[in-house]
């Protein structure tokens, strides 16, 4: 029997998809809950969104998909990357709303935090909206801030510089370490991202991608009210971790390379990936190369073509991008693949003992959840504010120097690596992930933090929806 009829609302994007997909079988695993993920369908989707889009309809067969069409967008160039997504999105609103109004009831909207202007939309249709923040519960409480600082400040982040910025609930954060979006309040990026985080207080609660021991400071800011002095803050609920729990390859087999860790010792391998999008240049993928060699540790190392003139989907000439013989020298101790490697059966292999990564909120979560340490890399978005907390205040990995300047060099690869492999910190490091990983576990299982508090959500619906009969 269903009692609970949610709709989620995703924004494009792996890094968000993903997490939504998880939070869907979240609420199935519960029972009595019917699950739509309602997604953004635009015409001119590339090869990457195509294929996610494809794999979230095969999900599972639990969770209801409705793929909303939308007409193209009118603009042909776009200031920042992130502008088309933002289009899309607002041009959805009359196909969501068409939706929603079709289904006989709906529970809950929860959208990500990208689609702020469905709140409209849920208040026309009189129905509960929530937000689901994918990433640090850090984050959002700097995001709840960030509107009033920007608003108050002499001038744009950008022109900060270096300097600490200081917000409730999470250490200080160098302003050129807040996201690319965010550095300039007169962009139009800038603008409208100004314009979603002041409304994200708008919503009914917001569903926060973490769990309460990862992140007690933040959450503890946010749901005593001090990131929004004076005004109301949503309920805080936080869910995670919610990653996926991984998978054999497109064909359905084991990939190569857990066969290749296989035949290593336990914790020898350096592991680096980072993400669907993220890219080096070509002068940088060398510097990698010999701080990896350099260390003389073993690595297993997912490498994509160099961001210059080149797409994601090109396969890397790992001979022409890496130094001169790096690959005969290394054979016995490293793994070169291209393009793409199973992360979270990688991080899961007892094999694996270091995480080179970008930061992205869904890989640090993973790697939390297999209790590898990490070496932090950022590289665009909200991954250098993921770095700030997961070194200074989580303390689940440590950051290469050099990755707001021009090349991180071949010397501080290696001295990160050795670092974590064989130095006291680096064992510091371990036994403090090797808790981490046991907290994450204890959190989604029954009766744990995370769980009680989606338990607390549904249970928060059913109120609502006595009050609005009433």
């Amino acid at each position: 029997m269903v009692d609970k009829t949610v709709v989620l609302y995703p924004s494009l994007g792996v890094g968000h998809l993903n997490p939504m997909v998880q939070l869907a079988k979240a609420f199935l695993r519960r029972g009595g809950v019917a699950v739509t993920i309602a997604v953004v369908d635009p015409p001119d989707k590339d090869a990457v969104l195509e294929t996610t889009l494809a794999r979230l309809a095969a999900a599972s067969p639990s969770i209801t998909v409705r793929f909303l069409p939308i007409p193209p967008c009118d603009r042909k160039e776009y200031s920042h990357p992130l502008i088309p997504i933002l289009d899309a999105l607002r041009v959805a609103n009359p196909a969501l709303r068409d939706f929603l109004g079709s289904l006989t009831a709906v529970d809950a909207l929860v959208v990500d935090m990208f689609c702020t202007e469905a709140l409209d939309v849920a208040a026309e249709l009189a129905i509960p909206a929530y937000i689901f923040y994918p990433s640090a519960a850090g984050d959002f409480a700097v995001y709840l801030q960030i509107p009033d600082f920007c608003r108050e400040a002499p001038c744009s982040l950008k022109d900060m510089g270096k300097a600490p910025l200081n917000f409730a609930g999470v250490p200080p954060v160098r302003a050129l370490d807040m996201p690319d979006t965010m550095q300039d309040r007169e962009t139009d990026v800038g603008r409208v991202r100004l314009q979603q985080l002041a409304r994200m207080p708008e919503a009914t609660g917001i569903l926060v991608n973490s769990f309460d021991w990862l992140e007690a400071r933040a959450l503890k800011a946010l749901r005593e009210g001090h990131c929004l002095p004076g005004r109301s803050t949503p309920k805080i609920y936080c869910v995670g971790p919610l990653v996926d729990g991984g998978s054999t390859d497109e064909n359905g087999e084991r990939h190569a390379c857990l066969e290749w860790l296989d035949g290593q010792p336990k914790r020898s391998v350096v592991f680096l990936c980072f993400g669907s999008m993220g890219t080096f240049s070509a002068a940088q993928l060398k510097e990698m190369a010999r701080g990896l060699e350099g260390s003389g540790h073993r690595f297993l190392w997912s490498v994509r073509s160099p961001r210059e003139g080149h797409s994601n989907s090109l396969e890397p000439d790992l001979e022409a991008l890496l130094p001169d013989g790096f690959l005969k020298r290394t054979k016995d101790r490293g793994l070169v693949v291209k393009n793409w490697a199973p992360q979270t059966e990688v991080l899961r292999h007892e094999a694996v003992g270091a995480f080179v990564t970008h930061c992205g909120w869904n890989s640090a979560l993973e790697a939390i959840m297999a209790g590898v340490p990490m070496i932090c890399w950022p590289l665009y978005a909200e991954q250098r504010l993921n770095k700030v907390h997961m070194v200074e205040e989580m303390k689940v990995g440590v950051a290469v120097e050099g990755y707001d300047e021009v090349l991180v060099k071949a010397d501080e690869v290696d001295a990160k690596v050795r670092l974590v492999m064989e130095s006291e910190e680096g064992k510091m490091l371990r036994e403090r992930m090797a808790i981490a990983k046991e907290m994450a576990a204890d959190a989604v299982k029954e009766g744990g933090s995370s769980d009680v508090e989606l338990t607390e959500f549904l249970r928060h619906l059913g109120n609502i929806n006595l009050k609005n009969e009433e």
